[in-house]
């Protein structure tokens, strides 16, 4: 700023007084602000007294429980079960050869695998006996143990039913379910009747289709 008289140089020196007496002001205040605020923070230690670090307390922080995984697999196997259901009401009778000994084999599957089943060639095994069983019971317990025949590998499996000589008019109700519930299975291929010497009529032998 350029004095053009003596009364303007007076009025800009009453400017630049007024400007330093207030930044004087503003730093008194900020000077006392800090000691005023150290003084506090001394009062508190003072008060507080000397402190020490707190000791490990030694307890474990136990993370919350993860939340079980839900059992896909087990789902999957439930509705596994109910598709591969078998109906009491399916009639098997026209598709069982019958001709010296009862026979069933799936669309594509050889004569000779019949043939080869009656005479023993394929070894049994393992073996479930119906025989006594309620229609349900033996109807779950078949079902069951097909399942767990494929899963486990198994190719040649016996299937004792009985001759129906217990039950009323002497009639083998069982031995017709169990021929009807074998023919909807799909990893059954073929059955025949059982030799003499394994249960004649009153067993068949299955052979299962390889596990995938």
């Amino acid at each position: 700023m350029k004095a053009k008289s003596l009364q303007d140089l007076h009025a800009i020196r009453t400017q630049v007084a007024e400007r330093e007496r207030i930044a004087r002001e503003e730093a008194a205040k900020r000077a006392e602000a800090q000691k005023r605020a150290e003084s506090e923070r001394n009062l508190f230690q003072k008060a507080a007294g000397p402190v020490q670090k707190l000791r490990s307390h030694g307890r474990v922080h136990h993370p919350p429980e993860p939340v079980a995984p839900i059992a896909a697999q087990r789902q999957l196997d439930d509705q596994r079960v109910l598709k591969e259901s078998i109906s009491d009401e399916f009639d098997a009778s026209t598709l069982l050869e019958v001709d010296e000994a009862m026979s069933f084999r799936r669309p594509g599957i050889g004569i000779d695998v019949a043939r080869k089943l009656r005479r023993g060639e394929w070894s049994i095994q393992s073996e479930i006996d119906l025989h006594g069983l309620r229609t349900d019971d033996a109807r779950e317990a078949l079902a069951s143990f097909l399942r767990e025949a494929v899963r486990g590998g198994l190719r040649c499996v016996r299937v004792v039913h009985g001759k129906g000589l217990g039950s009323p008019g002497k009639t083998p109700v069982l031995k017709g379910k169990v021929h009807s519930w074998l023919v909807q299975k799909n990893e059954v291929l073929a059955f025949v009747q059982a030799r003499g010497d394994e249960g004649g009529a009153g067993a068949v032998v299955v052979l299962l289709k390889p596990a995938s």
